[in-house]
């Protein structure tokens, strides 16, 4: 059963965040599952693959009302992310599903109509949650040609999504990054592999380093906080990455 965990609490404004579940199948990669709420309006990030549904969807009632999450927010197209969403959808039909305009119509293949989905254009957009304006930040190329992260002004929060994945063992599995030498070695050949450009890498640094980020939350691994998030974007800068890179 995955955990559950409040990364950020404010008033009616809060993080959660559904992670580490050592009753998955082993032939399935780990992946974290982010909620945002303000009141009675909820989004969810990257909600995951059809297969962990019923943990995910356990872990976020232990904690918030489902029946108040009006959003989804997709990252990319790959399934760990959002194979789910027929199941959320029967859940809730009236959902709302914000993805690149690239895969607007290779989503629907996983469920929902015309209606189902928002396209983000390749420079991004505000989504509206009661109150709050989230922002998407254009990551394109960064392991899909149409990428996004999602970014809280308010509580200075960056949803990277598969930027600063690290595939980490179970005996190093902490919610946040501690030891960043010895973390940044799980993440290391995961972004030499599916970063696809260094162009890209250092204009998604370059803008990323202008923002104010508190926390850096990935789909995948430990999240960084404090000084580790300028580590990491210091440490992604330099790393070599895209076609170079295999044989």
């Amino acid at each position: 059963m995955k955990k559950a965990y409040t990364i950020y609490s404010q008033g009616e404004h809060r993080w959660h965040v559904t992670a580490r579940d050592p009753d998955r199948p082993g032939y399935v990669i780990d992946t974290n599952e982010y909620l945002v709420s303000h009141g009675e309006h909820g989004l969810l990030t990257d909600p995951g693959g059809m297969e962990i549904f019923p943990a995910v969807f356990a872990a976020i009632s232990a904690q918030y009302n489902p029946e108040h999450i009006e959003a989804i927010f997709a990252s990319h197209q790959d399934p760990d992310i959002i194979s789910s969403l027929a199941l959320w959808l029967e859940f809730n039909p009236n959902l709302r599903c914000y993805i690149s305009w690239l895969w607007a119509t290779f989503i629907p293949h996983f469920g929902g109509t015309g209606e189902t989905f928002a396209s983000i254009p390749d420079e991004g957009i505000e989504i509206p949650l009661g109150s709050l304006r989230l922002r998407t930040i254009p990551a394109h190329y960064l392991h899909s040609a149409g990428n996004f992260n999602l970014y809280d002004p308010e509580a200075k929060i960056l949803f990277s999504g598969d930027l600063g994945a690290a595939l980490i063992p179970n005996a190093d599995a902490d919610l946040y990054v501690a030891d960043f030498d010895r973390h940044i070695r799980f993440a290391e050949g995961f972004h030499r592999r599916w970063m696809g450009s260094n162009e890209a890498k250092l204009k998604w640094c370059e803008r990323v380093s202008s923002m104010k980020i508190n926390m850096l939350c990935p789909q995948h691994g430990a999240i960084y906080t404090g000084e580790n998030v300028a580590r990491f974007i210091s440490w992604f800068a330099e790393l070599p990455v895209g076609s170079g890179n295999v044989p």
